[in-house]
């Protein structure tokens, strides 16, 4: 499967006391990454999620810290999708600063009615729209 990456700078804001990004700064940073991964394939989650009651939420995370960012690093953040069935989808990301792997993991992710909370099959217009690009 093809992969998608985005640029991210480290500002001083995504680091703890002793200048290091702090752990839970790498969930926001793929967070970023699949919300791009996404609007790349043509899908606007707000319209989705606005219009067709549809939302994707975070259901599981295996992450593996391997190295850490500091203040004002340039980091490229991955996206690539593992696995799609007919309410979820399971995506690998990882973290680099340049050849650097930083973090590593496995984020699985499932598709809710915006209303009930309750999970639903992937529109196939999302379906289609991920399968196509990546």
């Amino acid at each position: 499967m093809s992969q998608f990456s985005i640029p991210i700078r480290v500002y001083i804001e995504d680091t703890d006391a002793g200048g290091i990004v702090y752990y839970a700064n790498y969930l926001r940073f793929m967070e970023r990454a699949r919300t791009e991964w996404l609007r790349a394939s043509g899908i606007e989650l707000d319209v989705w999620q606005n219009e067709k009651r549809r939302l994707f939420v975070v259901r599981s995370v295996q992450i593996d810290y391997l190295a850490p960012a500091r203040f004002n690093d340039q980091l490229t953040v991955t996206a690539s999708l593992k696995t799609m069935r007919s309410a979820s989808v399971v995506c690998e990301q990882s973290v680099m600063r340049g050849e650097t792997l930083l973090t590593s993991s496995t984020i699985g992710l499932v598709c809710v009615n915006a209303d009930s909370l309750a999970a639903c099959a992937i529109p196939n217009e999302i379906r289609e729209a991920i399968s196509r690009e990546f």
